[in-house]
């Protein structure tokens, strides 16, 4: 039976091109959802097997609505990860003209990316911020906006005409995302691997994020993206969302889980998987497996023979 890999739908969102270039998605079922939390929600409900959402893009940063529902949700772990260069078309129905655009709908996240252009081609346009780029699509189709920011490839699915192609501020943007499934056993390590988490302070004090950082640091572990999230239960109460290199099962990686788990309030695992950039994991000097077996092995004979034993026998 095929697995059902629920998204971000209607038909034609970039989601929706990100779904279709896993290998697996030849052989499995799409499940478009109307919002990312959707999509999440109905593998938590074994209404579909996996979902794929959107969580950092490289001009907007990460995105927001996946990194809660994540973290608040819980029963999932991320499994893998792909990127997707994204550019966009202004798609209208047939006879439009740009001149004539007077509303333009998108996903939050398209705005920022294209607000430049917007501002020198549109510049008294109306922004309707729509669920997803297809839905902004649809609606346009239906005559309920003038025009949609979405990917060229949506023209043919709802009718439409692209006024403008290839529509960005930057031209090498790209969007990351990822595969989340229910927990049932992590892959094994490759050597290029990330770990995503979320930290929840115990407190607001000076020198909160430097505990935090500290527990990476000490054990060179690299960080590639932390961003602070409001956890929603008052003012001044955060989490902070955090990639770093390397894979759970990593001596090093693991330890500074553990010293987390002592400092902070809560620590939410949400999973070690391959990266999709193949960038391998920086292994500064100390860090290896082997040197932390290593030096585990001395922290035990120095336990159990005493200190100058323990000297002598290194």
């Amino acid at each position: 039976m095929a697995e059902r890999y629920a998204y971000l739908g209607p038909e034609g969102t970039f989601t929706e091109a990100a779904f279709r270039a896993l290998d697996a998605a030849e052989h499995a079922e799409p499940w478009p959802c109307p919002t990312i939390q959707a999509a999440l929600a109905a593998v938590r409900a074994g209404a579909a097997d996996r979902a794929v959402v959107p969580i950092e893009s490289s001009v907007e940063g990460v995105v927001t609505a996946t990194l809660d529902d994540l973290t608040a949700g819980g029963d999932l772990l991320i499994q893998a990860e792909l990127q997707l260069p994204i550019a966009f078309a202004l798609l209208a129905r047939p006879g439009m003209r740009l001149a004539a655009v007077r509303t333009v709908s998108g996903h939050p996240q398209a705005q920022p990316q294209c607000r430049r252009w917007l501002a020198e081609y549109l510049p008294g346009a109306e922004w309707v911020p729509a669920a997803s780029n297809a839905e902004a699509a649809r609606q346009a189709s239906e005559g309920k906006i003038d025009a949609a920011l979405a990917g060229a490839f949506a023209a043919a699915t709802y009718g439409l005409e692209i006024l403008a192609h290839d529509i960005h501020d930057r031209h090498n943007a790209v969007t990351r995302f990822v595969v989340a499934g229910r927990p049932a056993g992590l892959a094994d390590p490759t050597g290029a691997d990330r770990t995503s988490l979320a930290a929840f302070l115990a407190n607001d004090h000076a020198g909160a994020l430097t505990e935090i950082l500290t527990e990476f640091a000490v054990r060179g572990v690299n960080l590639t993206t932390i961003q602070s999230r409001p956890t929603g239960d008052g003012l001044g109460r955060y989490y902070f969302f955090i990639d770093c290199e390397g894979h759970v099962a990593d001596a090093r990686v693991g330890e500074a889980l553990m010293g987390l788990r002592r400092v902070c309030a809560d620590v939410r695992f949400l999973g070690s998987y391959p990266r999709c950039d193949g960038g391998r994991t920086q292994m500064p000097r100390g860090t290896s497996d082997a040197e932390f077996a290593d030096a585990a092995a001395w922290l035990t004979r120095l336990r159990s023979a005493g200190t100058d034993r323990a000297a002598s026998d290194g």
